[in-house]
């Protein structure tokens, strides 16, 4: 019959049995037996047969769909973070032919009745809820729901839903120590609004680390700024023009980083020689700033498909408690970290030992 596909109908006729047998054969129904369901899978593939996906979906009564929740506040700027989680989550999908719908919905209350209506729908199997708030409302109206979800990290309280996170905290002791041990002793920091669980999991981090190399906690290096490159452009500006600026700086997001980086530039300041600077997220594009960012590196698109896989082991039925995994990140070293350097009053560098021996 060439390339031209058939539909069940056809296929039914050619293999002289009923519609039914042929669909449950297809679907390994076990009342049908497995020489059946070998001829009609060879027939099927042999002519070219792709069944209709909304019929099946009807048939069997599940949805085969699942909806990213995609938080507004991230902005465009987070396109590359999304981009490589989206990959690993369309993967987990793509080996059972699930979709994939991406939705914009917050935790306002005006979100969560459009994530309600969602659900409702009958539209979706299940939801991935990303960038949580503390105390998130999303988190107990899909519980109240009854729809199978899963978190990309944790909120406060996170014992009784499933969740993939990796440790932030853990990440900023890992950042503040390497800086450390480069002989830096004032570590600035530039965080994200500290209503994200992730943004107080890295200012506890970077606290932590702090203590832990016997460093005094100053407020004034200590800035929050919306997770934007230009929000890390202010805040490293507010950093470099205080009376005793920082030597390094780490920033809880690549992009913001980046701004950081920007800020630096703007000043004469070469990042990796005058102020180290620590991103964190390990995203591709830091490879090529300039100079190559330092960062401390979670596989987005890793996350993407645990996520997806977690997620359809729900909706087939496991205890949603049975997952909640903690992974770690690790340093990247590219260009922007090195050891501290003599600083004047006014925040200008001079040149490293390392630097003059080059």
């Amino acid at each position: 019959m060439g390339n031209k596909s058939v539909n069940l109908k056809a296929l039914a006729a050619h293999l002289g049995l009923t519609v039914s047998t042929v669909s449950r054969a297809l679907n390994d129904y076990p009342d049908i037996s497995l020489a059946t369901r070998k001829r009609v899978k060879a027939a099927a593939d042999q002519l070219g047969y792709r069944p209709n996906q909304n019929a099946r979906r009807l048939s069997i009564g599940t949805p085969e769909t699942v909806c990213y929740l995609m938080p507004r506040q991230i902005g465009p700027n987070a396109q590359p973070f999304v981009a490589q989680l989206l990959a690993g989550l369309g993967e987990a999908l793509n080996e059972r032919n699930w979709d994939l719908l991406v939705s914009q919905a917050d935790a306002s209350v005006g979100d969560l009745a459009s994530i309600e209506r969602l659900v409702k729908s009958g539209r979706i199997a299940g939801l991935v809820i990303s960038r949580p708030l503390k105390n998130d409302p999303r988190v107990k109206l899909m519980q109240s729901l009854g729809c199978p979800f899963v978190v990309h990290g944790r909120t406060e309280k996170s014992d009784d839903y499933a969740w993939y996170d990796v440790d932030g905290e853990d990440a900023f002791v890992t950042a503040v120590n390497h800086l450390a041990r480069l002989g830096h002793r004032r570590i600035g920091f530039i965080g994200a609004p500290l209503q994200y669980q992730f943004a107080q999991e890295r200012l506890d981090g970077y606290v932590r680390g702090l203590s832990h190399n016997g460093l005094d906690q100053d407020p004034a290096l200590i800035q929050i700024a919306e997770f934007t490159d230009e929000g890390g452009t202010a805040a490293a500006g507010l950093l470099m023009d205080l009376d005793e600026p920082p030597t390094a700086i780490v920033c809880v997001t690549d992009m913001m980083a980046l701004g950081t980086l920007e800020a630096l530039h703007s000043r004469q300041i070469m990042p990796g020689r005058d102020v180290s600077v620590i991103g964190y997220d390990g995203l591709h594009f830091g490879k090529h700033a300039h100079p190559p960012l330092t960062t401390m590196a979670q596989p987005q698109a890793h996350a993407g498909r645990r996520l997806g896989d977690i997620l359809l082991s729900i909706i087939d039925g496991a205890a949603p408690t049975k997952f909640q995994e903690l992974q770690r990140a690790n340093l990247v070293q590219r260009s922007t970290d090195g050891p501290v350097t003599t600083s004047t009053s006014t925040g200008q560098t001079h040149v490293s030992e390392r630097e003059e021996s080059r």
